[in-house]
């Protein structure tokens, strides 16, 4: 029977990552120690604001899952279930993983670059079935039909898994009345966000989830978003924010 009171959830995009500047999606790369260093930072900062959590959420993919275990350990909360689900990786850019953004925005277009970032509906030049980099090759991918998995997708494609997951998993513990805290990334997380706050595709356009810093999202007994805010000034998510953008800046 569901809980009067909806648990609160606690959105965290991932720490930075050795292939900040790149074009990263599926590719599994990890947290660099800056990246840690915020973490932990903001892991302390729910701690000291008293944060107790039911239950956890993340990917199949390191940078958002070491996020979450570097936010359990500083709010000493290890013994939290973890439940990963590889609907909540981030959108994969086919053709273009692990390419320098700025290098590719020189050579083809700051405009076409920001229309594989930014667009809802335009996917980037997908992978060939044979590419070793496709999700059929790793391990972690080997109980899936390699048919089901993408070779590039739009932010609408991550829409279509990762909401889904979303409203079976997450959005059931919330209306249960758990605290959940859900460590992904940046496309799954606009996903996800675009569905809760009810954006169009064009408001989802412009959205960008800061690194590292917890995104609170506080709802109403039907499961509504009441409000959301991170747990940092106004100043800093801008910050960063502005920093992310400028990373296909091609000057």
């Amino acid at each position: 029977m569901a809980s009067n009171t909806v648990g609160k959830l606690v959105i965290v995009r991932h720490g930075l990552t050795e292939w900040s500047g790149k074009f990263t999606g599926w590719t599994d790369v990890d947290i660099i120690p800056e990246g840690i260093t915020y973490v932990k930072k903001y892991g302390q900062k729910l701690k000291e604001e008293g944060y107790l959590f039911d239950i956890a959420y993340t990917s199949y993919l390191k940078r958002a899952i070491r996020t979450l275990w570097w936010f359990m350990s500083e709010i000493d909360q290890m013994y939290l279930p973890v439940h990963n689900y590889w609907q909540f990786n981030e959108r994969h850019y086919g053709a273009l993983q692990g390419l320098s953004k700025a290098e590719t925005a020189r050579k083809l277009g700051e405009e076409q670059v920001n229309i594989w970032r930014r667009s809802y509906n335009t996917a980037p030049p997908p992978l060939t079935y044979d590419d070793k980099r496709h999700p059929r090759f790793e391990a972690k991918y080997r109980h899936l039909d390699p048919r089901n998995l993408p070779l590039s997708e739009s932010l609408a494609d991550t829409y279509k898994r990762a909401v889904p997951m979303f409203k079976e998993t997450i959005h059931k513990d919330l209306m249960a009345g758990k605290n959940v805290i859900f460590s992904a990334h940046n496309n799954s997380l606009r996903a996800i966000i675009k569905h809760m706050d009810n954006l169009s595709d064009e408001e989802v356009m412009k959205l960008n989830i800061a690194y590292s810093i917890p995104l609170v999202y506080e709802f109403h007994s039907d499961g509504t978003p009441k409000k959301h805010y991170y747990l940092e000034s106004d100043e800093v998510v801008q910050k960063v924010i502005e920093a992310i953008k400028n990373q296909a800046k091609g000057k």
